[in-house]
């Protein structure tokens, strides 16, 4: 097997990304989750299709191995019922079969790509990167760019870009939004702000954060789609726009 690339991928806020593999050929399972955890990626596996959908509201993968064929129901029908927990989830479809129908009902049906059995584990795991960059909630590991949708973030220079145009920030809206960027689409309680961004707990300072998340708003929202969101009686949470 080949050595893993220098970079590895992982999620925003620094663990592992999670991969779920559904296929009911277990040695084949098994290989796949292997040469993935090998690339320090966390793997959880399912051998059928409610199994998979199961596994996938627990896990929350950041992308999906999944093979057309299962005993209970096919991927399609698997995809339709993750993809109605988490739109975003990006599917790599296993497929035995070389008709290009069945390619091409497998992509419409929602699937990002597919591999034709029998295939290497060097170009699934190449896909599977691939297709996780382009969620843009997983970064290289060495990397100092944070990218939500069309916001990004150089943690190092501090240069904060939303759609091509630079945003000026304090040095607590940086870290405030460096927080909310760590961790896209995860709504965050005040407390948890609170004990993250200024280092106390939570002690009915809430009106800072509702302040300081104001603040941001008007920065990053302004005359845009909004990606700052109250979800109220939780916290905020970061997203893409839609």
């Amino acid at each position: 097997m080949t050595q893993p690339a220098t970079q590895k991928l992982q999620r925003l806020d620094g663990t592992p990304v999670r991969v779920l593999v559904v296929d009911d050929e277990q040695n084949l399972t098994e290989l796949l989750s292997m040469a993935l955890r090998y690339e320090g990626w966390q793997v959880r596996s399912a051998g059928t299709g409610a199994d998979a959908v199961r596994a996938a509201r627990e896990f929350q993968p950041d992308a999906v191995v999944l093979d057309m064929m299962l005993p209970d129901f096919d991927g399609m029908e698997v995809l339709r019922r993750m993809r109605a927990d988490d739109g975003n989830v990006p599917v790599l479809f296993l497929t035995a079969r070389d008709a290009v129908e069945d390619r091409v009902a497998g992509l419409t049906a929602g699937g990002d790509d597919y591999v034709t059995k029998p295939f290497s584990l060097e170009e699934v795991v190449a896909r599977l990167r691939a297709l996780m960059r382009r969620t843009a909630v997983i970064t290289d590991e060495s990397s100092s760019i944070l990218v939500v949708g069309d916001l990004t973030m150089d943690e190092d220079s501090h240069e904060v870009v939303r759609a091509g145009v630079a945003i000026s920030l304090t040095a607590t809206e940086f870290e405030l939004l460096r927080y909310l960027m760590r961790n896209p689409k995860r709504v965050l309680s005040k407390a948890q702000i609170l004990d993250r961004v200024w280092n106390y707990d939570f002690g009915g300072q809430a009106n800072v954060v509702e302040l300081y998340v104001s603040y941001l708003r008007k920065k990053i929202d302004a005359g845009r789609s909004p990606m700052i969101h109250t979800m109220r009686g939780v916290g905020y949470v970061l997203k893409p726009a839609e």
